[in-house]
C-alpha cells in the first residue's frame, strides 16, 4: 500500500469536501490559506459550489529552523507559541525580527491576492489548509475571518495530527479528513507535495469569486 493518503492537493480537496456537504450551496465562503490551502479550498469551492476567498497569514518560523513554527500572524492578528520559542532558543528581539520579515511577505500577498475580497459579514467562513501541523497558521487565519465579520467559522484540513483540536472561540467547528498518529510534516501525506506558485493562486481565486 502507497504510504501516501493524497495524490496532490486537489485529491485531497475532493476528499475534504466530502466532509463538508453540511455547507453545501450554503451561506458560505471557502478561505484557502495560501498558497497550498487554496489549492484545496478550490476543490472544497467547487464541490460545495461555494465562492473562494482567501485567509492570508505567515508562519513565523524559528531562527535556527524556518520550517518549525514559533507563531503566526495575519493582518491585525499575532498569535505566539511561548513553548516553542523557548524551544528555538529565540529572545524578544529575533521574534521581533522574524515577524518584521513575514509581514513585508503579509502586505505582499495581500496585495496580490486579496483582490476583491467575499463579504464575510454574517456568513460561514470556511478556513481550508492543506494539512495542519503546530495549527499556528490555523488559528491566525480563524482569528483573521473573525475580523472580517464571520458569524461562523468552520476551520477543514485534509490531514493533521490525532488529538489536535482547535478551542470553540478559534472555530465554532472543526472538521479534519484524517486524523494521523504517525504525523512529523504534512508532505509525507501527499504523492505531489510541489510549492504552489503565485499564478495558479491568482487563477484559482478568479476562477471561483
Amino acid at each position: 500500500m502507497a504510504d501516501y493518503l493524497f495524490a496532490d492537493r486537489t485529491d485531497a480537496g475532493g476528499v475534504l469536501a466530502a466532509e463538508l456537504t453540511a455547507w453545501r450551496s450554503a451561506d458560505a465562503v471557502v478561505c484557502g490559506i495560501p498558497r497550498g490551502g487554496v489549492v484545496v479550498g478550490a476543490a472544497v469551492a467547487e464541490a460545495l459550489d461555494l465562492p473562494l476567498d482567501v485567509a492570508i497569514v505567515r508562519k513565523l518560523g524559528a531562527t535556527t529552523n524556518e520550517e518549525f513554527a514559533v507563531g503566526a500572524i495575519a493582518e491585525g492578528v499575532r498569535v505566539v507559541r511561548p513553548d516553542a520559542v523557548q524551544l528555538a532558543g529565540m529572545g524578544p528581539e529575533q521574534l521581533d525580527f522574524v515577524e518584521d520579515m513575514e509581514r513585508v511577505e503579509l502586505r505582499r500577498r495581500t496585495a496580490l491576492f486579496a483582490g476583491s475580497r467575499a463579504e464575510l459579514t454574517g456568513r460561514t467562513a470556511i478556513v481550508v489548509d492543506d494539512g495542519i501541523a503546530t495549527g499556528s497558521t490555523a488559528i491566525a487565519a480563524c482569528k483573521t475571518v473573525r475580523t472580517r465579520g464571520a458569524a461562523q467559522v468552520v476551520l477543514a484540513t485534509p490531514v493533521a495530527p490525532l488529538g489536535w483540536r482547535s478551542a470553540r472561540d478559534i472555530a465554532d467547528e472543526y472538521i479534519c479528513a484524517v486524523a494521523a498518529s504517525d504525523f512529523w510534516a504534512v508532505g509525507q501525506f501527499y504523492r505531489d507535495f510541489t510549492q504552489t506558485t503565485d499564478a495558479e493562486v491568482v487563477a484559482l481565486l478568479e476562477r471561483r469569486r
